[in-house]
């Protein structure tokens, strides 16, 4: 398998520390550079060809194996639809952006000039899909086994908060459901307002259910604004009820 060139002294210190942080170990440094590798920086860099999509496409699939698996064992009882539903949150671009965030992938991440000043270190999408293309990389330098381990590690808990409903909502898609379910129609959202310049937006989202406003909400993009406005109205509707 193609990889990037053996990264330089200054960059194998950063590697290290972060297998320090994350307890993992690589015999293949340049795996784990490639796992750490956006687009726009092989864009920018010729000399480093490969970037960590197709990484990120095998720690996809390792990840749902070994969530799917745990869960499997440790929920006899729950039905597929529910354990379906739990998986769903706990590999969510969300669950696991936070995750990447705590591991410090951000600051790992190596990206070109433009996605940087866009604000890309920040972004979820880009998170979440560099910890797959770790898990990934930790998968092929290792093997399964040392893979599970780090992906129970980090999800365990996360595993246990959503069964503890303790988890961070997904209110776009409950208040979807309560719609659906007592007024037999769906929320809409608007743009009320988005202030600031390209790389720090501030978007007002409104959602509007039977034509009526139902809550307003605020974010650094319009998928952050569109779910603080569902909190609200879910919470609205909850309490009418």
């Amino acid at each position: 398998m193609p990889v990037n060139s053996d990264p330089n002294s200054e960059r194998k210190q950063e590697l290290r520390l972060f297998e320090k942080n994350t307890g993992l170990r690589f015999r293949n440094y340049s795996l784990l550079n490639q796992a750490c590798s956006h687009r726009s920086y092989s864009n920018e860099h010729p000399q480093n060809r490969e970037n960590n999509e197709r990484l990120e496409f095998l720690g996809d699939a390792v990840l749902g194996l070994v969530v799917s698996t745990y869960l499997f064992k440790v929920l006899p009882d729950r039905a597929e639809g529910d354990l379906a539903k739990i998986k769903s949150i706990v590999v969510s671009e969300e669950s696991l952006s936070l995750i990447a965030k705590e591991l410090e992938i951000d600051k790992l991440l190596l990206m070109g000039k433009g996605e940087e000043n866009s604000g890309g270190r920040a972004k979820k999408a880009l998170l979440a899909d560099g910890l797959e293309a770790i898990i990934g990389a930790c998968y092929l330098d290792s093997d399964f086994e040392t893979a599970q381990q780090f992906v129970l590690r980090i999800l365990v808990p996360e595993i246990n908060k959503v069964l503890e409903d303790k988890h961070k909502k997904d209110y776009k898609t409950l208040l979807q459901e309560l719609v659906q379910k007592e007024l037999r129609t769906y929320p809409r959202y608007n743009i009320v307002s988005k202030t600031g310049p390209d790389h720090d937006r501030t978007y007002v989202m409104e959602v509007v259910v039977q034509n009526q406003s139902m809550g307003l909400g605020t974010g650094k993009n319009k998928k952050e604004a569109e779910q603080a406005a569902a909190a609200v109205a879910y919470e609205r509707i909850q309490q009418k009820n």
